[in-house]
């Protein structure tokens, strides 16, 4: 199998200029910076009536992996995926899964129950459930003077 590396620069232009497209493309004047190569899972945050609702999308994690705190209001969540080679040497032809550490943090309202908190991780998935404290959630209007 023969790979080639697909070059949208060459499909919109030729001649002289994909010469020129291809000495001031996007990687002329990106650098590479750790951020970049960094692993950010993603998030979905959600909330109700009675709890906040986080899930992470940590595929090939295992749960000793991946570290929960809650500490100040301050939910961080925080883990790592290393790239392990298996024993068998493969040559990678390409490698787009991320690896790497990762740490999260979200402020929390002070209206949250931070002793009811619940963490559940099945099939890649980790649920964060942050319950509401209804005592702590007060409304109320001020009258402007």
């Amino acid at each position: 199998m023969s790979l080639i590396t697909y070059n949208p620069a060459r499909t919109r232009t030729q001649g002289v200029n994909s010469f020129f497209d291809d000495i001031f493309n996007d990687k002329f004047f990106k650098t590479e910076l750790p951020q970049e190569r960094a692993f950010v899972p993603q998030v979905d945050i959600s909330e109700s009536e009675s709890a906040f609702d986080l899930q992470f999308a940590l595929a090939g994690f295992k749960k000793p992996d991946i570290n929960i705190e809650l500490n100040n209001g301050v939910l961080t969540v925080s883990g790592e995926r290393k790239f392990e080679e298996e024993k068998t040497k493969k040559n990678f032809h390409s490698v787009e899964t991320r690896y790497g550490s990762f740490k999260r943090s979200f402020q929390l309202p002070d209206s949250i129950d931070a002793e009811k908190v619940d963490a559940n991780f099945e099939d890649g998935i980790l649920n964060i459930t942050i319950p509401k404290d209804v005592k702590k959630v007060q409304k109320k209007s001020i009258a402007i003077k």
